[in-house]
């Protein structure tokens, strides 16, 4: 159940009546700024052409261009003209307004039920700070944001900020305005509960998608106390980002955590050309695509009870199952049982209680080859891997020239292309280069799919570099090797962790011939633009042999924050 611990406002139209006299005297006074930059119209008739396209167009057009339009102003006439317009429109002065009846009365009713208050406003600075002084509400609210539109890039931004300093999730917080296509977008693209105030000069405005759709409509602020009840009682929200987290290994089960608590709309795409080990005798036996990294993210997206994550990640000791993993053999089971590889993973899913998708990028059953530059040539991933070597052996080998699928035609899952397409945000990585991430982008229509897909790219660079994969690489050795398979411009993100590990870690991944990667990117701008992040989970030493793994873990908490706020 939702447990509703703050309520975030906006201001105009929302705690005041903004669409009467302080429009009217708005309109007054850029109809008179548009005159003295050039319209040929009078100051009246500049007045009454905002009121009249305003009706015909609603209030998301910019009014002042289409007047400079039906008067034929040039190019040049049209900008100073329509700047002039904005400037006096957003102007400093503040006529005299006054809050709803009902805002105060509600504000403190809700402070009484320990609610937090936060008032997140957009417009001009100076402007905006006028008003709330006005209203006299500056100390009805724990905290007050000013979304500057001349200085700040977005009001997401300040939604997210209040949700970190109050120490918020999304599913705690109730965002209420009275536009659609700003604070009740937001507050659904973070997982808030989003009410609409049905008032002044956005209320006629129809949602355009489902992000615009707010949960709860209301007429006045008085219906928030009642509402709150409803609210309190109602199932998690689900709607929010749309995310794809695409990779292998146990890098993607870390993105899937990270991103668990800004939005239920998760599509792991997976994978699944591993054939080492109790996975590799699975693929031998049954002839199904690869299981094991599949199984760890459905635990990952999991809602259901420990013992059931438990059950499914539970290997087998003896001789006949030694270290086959339950959920695997489950898997292979559904596969025979559902008539095929994907309904086996989908019903995999509804007995994990999964909230979002976990897709194979392919139901071929496929493995990765490798060639290295000498002409050397491994036909799976496992050979690939070459266990029997040791880290010494492996740092002379040559490197990697190039990777490919058999079969190589291979094509991606239409559900996991449709999920890219609609994606706001596509995480690759972390994890091996080659055979958890640059392994998806070899199916046949995966690179066509990022390319077309309009969310933002983001690929979450590895802390370490890996013997058998990317020995000696820098961190633009590894944009390279992705921009060679996914397509030069398609990254608009690279995230690293740039705090270096202790001496005493880096001697410990030595002895593996694993060393920390280096950031040599340039510094100029261009995509994909590098963001460093301290993203590393604290080490925790102790007296038993620690793995790798154990000692250098993307710390979900700290990586959620850059990637939701690489969308802002």
């Amino acid at each position: 159940m939702a447990k509703v611990k703050a309520i975030f406002f906006d201001l105009d139209d929302t705690l005041f009546d903004c669409s009467g006299s302080i429009i009217d005297n708005a309109r007054k006074r850029a109809g008179a700024a548009m005159v003295k930059a050039g319209l040929p119209v009078s100051d009246r008739k500049a007045y009454e052409l905002q009121k009249e396209f305003f009706k015909k167009y609603g209030p998301m057009e910019n009014i002042f261009d289409r007047i400079c339009e039906k008067m034929q102003c040039s190019k040049d006439e049209r900008r100073k003209i329509v700047n002039a317009a904005f400037r006096a429109y957003n102007s400093d002065d503040v006529e005299q307004i006054k809050p709803y009846p009902d805002a105060k009365p509600t504000l403190r009713k809700l402070r009484k039920k320990g609610i937090k208050l936060v008032l997140i406003t957009s417009g001009i600075y100076e402007r905006q700070l006028k008003k709330i002084k006005q209203l006299k509400l500056q100390d009805e609210f724990d905290i007050v944001r000013i979304h500057d539109i001349e200085k700040d890039p977005s009001k997401f931004s300040k939604f997210k900020k209040a949700m970190e300093t109050l120490n918020l999730r999304p599913r705690e917080v109730v965002a209420i305005g009275d536009k659609i296509s700003s604070e009740i977008k937001m507050a659904n693209r973070l997982g808030m509960f989003s009410v609409r105030l049905l008032r002044g000069r956005f209320s006629r405005m129809k949602p355009r998608n489902d992000l615009e759709e707010p949960d709860y409509n209301i007429r006045n602020l008085a219906q928030i106390v009642l509402l709150l009840k409803k609210i309190q009682t109602k199932k998690i929200k689900e709607i929010g980002l749309k995310v794809v987290a695409i990779g292998g290994g146990t890098g993607l089960p870390s993105v899937i955590e990270s991103l668990k608590p800004y939005t239920k709309r998760i599509t792991a795409i997976v994978t699944v050309t591993d054939s080492g080990r109790s996975t590799g005798e699975l693929r031998k036996e049954f002839g199904v695509p690869a299981v094991g990294d599949l199984r760890n993210c459905l635990v990952a997206l999991s809602e259901s009870e420990q013992l059931m994550l438990d059950l499914f990640n539970h290997r087998f000791e003896g001789k006949m199952l030694h270290d086959m993993s339950f959920g695997n053999l489950l898997i292979v089971a559904l596969t025979k049982t559902t008539g095929n590889f994907r309904n086996a993973v989908k019903a995999a899913g509804k007995i994990l209680a999964i909230k979002g998708k976990v897709l194979p990028s392919t139901l071929e059953n496929v493995h990765v080859c490798t060639e290295l530059t000498d002409g050397t040539l491994f036909t799976n991933e496992d050979a690939l891997i070459q266990r029997s070597l040791s880290p010494k052996e492996l740092t002379k080998r040559p490197p990697i020239k190039k990777v490919f699928l058999k079969p190589a035609d291979a094509a991606i899952l239409p559900e996991a292309r449709k999920a890219i397409l609609e994606a706001d945000l596509i995480v690759l990585g972390p994890g091996s280069l080659y055979t958890s991430v640059i392994t998806n982008l070899l199916v046949k229509g995966m690179k066509e799919a990022l390319k077309k897909s309009k969310g933002k790219k983001v690929y979450i660079a590895n802390v370490m570099t890996q013997v058998n994969q990317t020995h000696g690489y820098t961190l633009s050795d590894h944009i390279k090797a992705i921009q060679k398979y996914a397509g030069k411009n398609v990254l608009d993100y690279v995230v690293f962790n740039n705090k270096k590990p202790s001496k005493k870690i880096l001697d410990k991944y030595k002895e593996e011939q694993s060393f920390f990667v280096k950031n040599d990117l340039p510094k100029n701008g261009k995509k994909p633009k590098a963001v460093g992040a301290e993203i590393v989970e604290k080490p925790k030493f102790s007296k038993k042999k620690m793995t790798k793994q154990q000692l250098l873990r993307h710390d979900p908490k700290k990586l959620g924050k850059v990637l939701i706020g690489l969308i802002s």
